[in-house]
């Protein structure tokens, strides 16, 4: 029989301050608020990678609109086919770029897991 250790992973944020903020209320303490007028490409780069180097996250929560930022090191991450850490994209306040939402969380499940789920 094999014995396979449990970690407890946590979950990261790169996102705006609302996202961050919501997250922080129901306990992340790993996170990346992004401003506006800053470098917004190199510090979602700089956190992702951070993020990703880091053993105990198994959960990247990333906003939307960040996304296009490092879609190389995600599209990287998620053929890689390694069980984590896991990138979500998340919507911001202002909706989605996805048309179909709960088709495009399907197919990221089907994807994932292997099979289809019904949400």
């Amino acid at each position: 029989m094999s014995t396979t250790a449990v970690r407890n992973l946590g979950i990261a944020a790169i996102g705006d301050k609302e996202l961050v903020d919501g997250l922080r209320l129901v306990g992340i303490s790993k996170y990346c608020i992004v401003q506006d007028d800053r470098n917004i490409a190199g510090d979602v780069r700089k956190a992702l990678n951070e993020f990703l180097a880091d053993a105990d996250v198994g959960v990247i929560v990333i906003l939307e609109g960040y996304a296009e930022y490092v879609e190389d090191l995600m599209t990287r991450v998620r053929q890689d086919k390694r069980t984590t850490p896991v990138i979500i994209e998340v919507p911001s306040k202002f909706g989605t770029k996805y048309p179909d939402i709960v088709g495009y969380y399907k197919e990221f499940a089907r994807q994932f897991i292997g099979f289809d789920i019904e949400i």
